[in-house]
């Protein structure tokens, strides 16, 4: 039985890529570049602002501007937060099923606290919220598992297999395997750029946030 949900932050949890995209449009502005749909920007929510600026200038990290533009990037997303960033559909109801039934949930992501902590509490969830381990937290980013496993240690549950761990990107998925926990697909997510969900070896798959109550009772 299911003893604790975790979730990753975007695309997972939130639909933050209006705000990531839109700091990215911002910037591009800045610099006579042409703007970046959100339909395309979206699939690199995921690798956060390197992914942002690769796609906005076509460049690499390796690229001499790179660290620079990635600075200001950061910078204009850490004034404009919280303009368009919402819980994807049917989350506040998940949520309140899983305070309902008096099952722990938390969030484990790569995003650093001083982007996600104002979000969450915009969100009104930093009160709601179990645990909640950000990328500068821990040594390493997922997919490593440090972030899940410090997530474990704070809900006092050894049994890892029994917390439920939804990602919608690749890492996610190869996080929670690497920490014995039961690993679902967030197909309503960003989903990245490289394999399709289907082959991440998750347990199960949810189309919304919702389907994963069909799950909760399962052994």
């Amino acid at each position: 039985m299911v003893e604790a949900v975790l979730f990753d932050f975007d695309g997972t949890l939130a639909d933050t890529a209006p705000d990531l995209g839109g700091a990215l449009n911002l910037l591009l502005r800045r610099y006579h570049k042409p703007e970046v749909a959100l339909a395309c920007s979206r699939p690199f929510v995921s690798m956060g602002a390197r992914g942002m600026v690769e796609i906005g200038f076509g460049i690499t990290p390796h690229h001499a501007e790179f660290e620079a533009l990635k600075t200001e990037y950061l910078t204009l997303y850490e004034e404009n937060l919280f303009r368009e960033t919402r819980l994807f559909d049917g989350m506040e109801n998940l949520l309140n099923t899983l305070d309902q039934r008096a099952i722990p949930w938390g969030i484990v992501t790569n995003k650093h606290s001083r982007y996600t902590l104002p979000i969450l509490s915009a969100l009104k969830l930093d009160g709601r919220a179990k645990t909640v381990v950000c990328g500068d937290a821990v040594p390493q980013p997922k997919p490593h598992p440090a972030g899940l496993i410090a997530a474990a240690r704070t809900l006092n549950i050894n049994a890892t297999n029994n917390i439920y761990y939804i990602g919608d990107d690749e890492r996610d998925i190869q996080a929670a395997l690497a920490a014995n926990m039961t690993a679902v697909a967030a197909n309503y997510g960003y989903l990245g750029n490289n394999n399709p969900p289907t082959q991440w070896g998750a347990r199960w798959a949810i189309d919304s946030p919702l389907d994963l109550l069909k799950y909760l009772s399962v052994d």
